[in-house]
């Protein structure tokens, strides 16, 4: 394996400022993206079939877009050369499984909990997940200790969860929210490998949206697989619903990775992400509020829960880019390939 150097790219103020406000915007269609795909797993009675769609449909504007960008069609052939010869090891590819899983908890999730509890809880997982996948310095990083402060950054995320949820216990519902809501967090928690796998990848291809490609390309497999084995099962689905914007969860899905891949070079992954999360959860207070969803419900608890959630994401992910300058001596961002 050979060792790239990523450099940064100089950002002027202004400039800057347009990438982060592009990075919350990232995090704003990833809580539409949430609540489209949370309806049409409502509207078809089934989240696995609404998933297969959302996935089918960002798969095939992908290959679109490798058939008519030369750019992007050179990155995708390098794909199987990079398969080849070992760039990474292949069970790096599962990483499209978790896309998967992701989409199919926004369509199972979603229409139980809302979108507010559902990306709180998805935030606590990606600050779980994010920590561990620094711990083992998983895809040829420098592994990080795991100091006081991000431990801390965890607790205070879970608090913020259970401050979020708290009114609802009163109703006597908390036990029916709590598999939802432990899925959530499960698939937010396997989205820092998704994440750590999906870089690897974009590094070994040449390009974010090769890697894309293969990530959705994973997930849509998997998915129809289920489905094939569902159908003749049985499994029954409602008629699909004539809105045309029940099918544009994948389109968003593919902007959502897009973006992200534009201003991470330019603004870092402390930034980018900080901003993002900030954007997935001020977006999704927005949409329980204006479409809410049969099982949301916004209360000043809520509101609390997700601030204090973001504050303590933020409290681990800056301790967490520290103690990465620290043990890497202040050395630019290295990438295997």
């Amino acid at each position: 394996m050979t060792t790239s150097t990523i450099p940064a790219t100089p950002v002027r103020t202004g400039g800057k400022l347009l990438f982060i406000l592009l990075a919350i915007a990232s995090g704003l269609l990833l809580c539409v993206q949430s609540r489209i795909n949370g309806a049409l797993g409502a509207k078809l009675g089934d989240a696995m079939a609404a998933s297969t769609i959302s996935f089918g449909v960002g798969l095939a504007a992908l290959i679109l877009l490798a058939i008519a960008v030369p750019r992007v069609r050179n990155t995708v052939r390098q794909v199987p050369r990079a398969l080849a010869r070992g760039s990474f090891p292949r069970w790096y590819l599962v990483a499209g499984a978790v896309g998967a899983l992701v989409v199919f908890s926004q369509a199972a999730a979603v229409p139980l909990i809302g979108v507010a509890l559902f990306t709180v809880c998805l935030v606590t997982g990606q600050a779980i997940g994010s920590m561990l996948m620094d711990r083992v310095g998983f895809g040829g990083a420098e592994p990080r200790k795991i100091n006081a402060l991000r431990i801390l950054g965890v607790v205070l995320t879970i608090a913020g969860v259970i401050w979020a949820v708290s009114p609802r216990g009163a109703d006597a519902q908390l036990a029916s929210l709590l598999v939802p809501m432990a899925l959530s967090a499960a698939v937010g928690m396997l989205m820092g490998f998704q994440a750590a796998a999906n870089g690897v990848q974009a590094a070994a291809y040449g390009g974010a949206t090769a890697a894309t490609l293969v990530n959705f390309s994973v997930g849509f497999l998997v998915l129809a697989a289920v489905m094939l084995v569902r159908l003749p099962a049985g499994a029954k689905l409602h008629p699909l619903p004539g809105q045309w914007w029940y099918y544009i969860g994948g389109l968003l899905g593919c902007l959502f990775v897009g973006i992200t891949a534009l201003v991470l070079k330019r603004l870092g992954v402390l930034v980018t992400s900080l901003a993002a999360v900030g954007g997935q959860l001020a977006g999704s207070l927005l949409m329980d509020v204006l479409f809410p969803a049969p099982g949301s419900s916004v209360t000043a608890a809520t509101v609390m829960g997700t601030v204090l959630t973001l504050l303590a994401v933020g409290l681990a992910s800056i301790s967490g880019a520290r103690s990465a300058q620290e043990s890497s001596g202040r050395r630019p961002l290295e990438v295997r390939e």
